[in-house]
């Protein structure tokens, strides 16, 4: 009888959770590898300062897409998902001083909202507000390499954005 009672008592649990809606699937991201899904990455809103900060994320994040495992295609027309953002803010904020009271360190902070919608079904996947990524650079009298370091913190800080979103994305597809 103990016997019986522990194969039974799993296999009505799995038949009141797939009689609840529950759907079971091989594995997390399965349909995220699929060649046939089709997925609505416009370049993100960008209401900031910096002029390509919307399409430089999506483009980072499209190339991360690729590199999760991702192998349909990027189209508007026949999306089954749509994936759309907003670079709220590019914030920098003064690290450290100097001798002579200037700054020498910055931290570049990137703000972003992001919503994942499945058309088909029409329901909101994911949504999350104020996501941050940060990354530091040094500033200098050199306008030039003060830029330059400028410009690789928000690149860098795109790129760890995309990854946490693309590794999302493939739990979620």
């Amino acid at each position: 009888m103990n016997a019986a009672r522990k194969v039974l008592v799993p296999v009505l649990i799995a038949l009141l959770l797939a009689g609840c809606g529950y759907r079971l699937r091989a594995e997390p991201g399965a349909r995220f590898s699929e060649r046939g899904i089709v997925v609505d990455l416009r370049p993100f809103a960008n209401p900031t300062v910096v002029p390509d900060a919307g399409a430089y994320l999506a483009a980072r994040l499209r190339e991360e897409m690729g590199r999760e495992g991702f192998r349909g295609r990027f189209a508007r027309s026949g999306a089954e998902y749509i994936v759309e953002g907003t670079v709220r803010e590019v914030r920098e904020e003064v690290v450290s001083h100097g001798a002579d009271q200037f700054a020498l360190e910055f931290r570049l902070t990137l703000l972003v909202d992001i919503r994942v919608v499945e058309v088909t079904h029409g329901r909101l996947l994911w949504k999350e507000e104020g996501m941050a990524e940060s990354a530091p650079y040094l500033s200098g009298a050199d306008f030039q390499y003060t830029e330059s370091n400028r410009r690789m913190a928000f690149e860098e800080t795109c790129r760890r954005m995309a990854r946490r979103i693309g590794q999302t994305l493939r739990v979620l597809l």
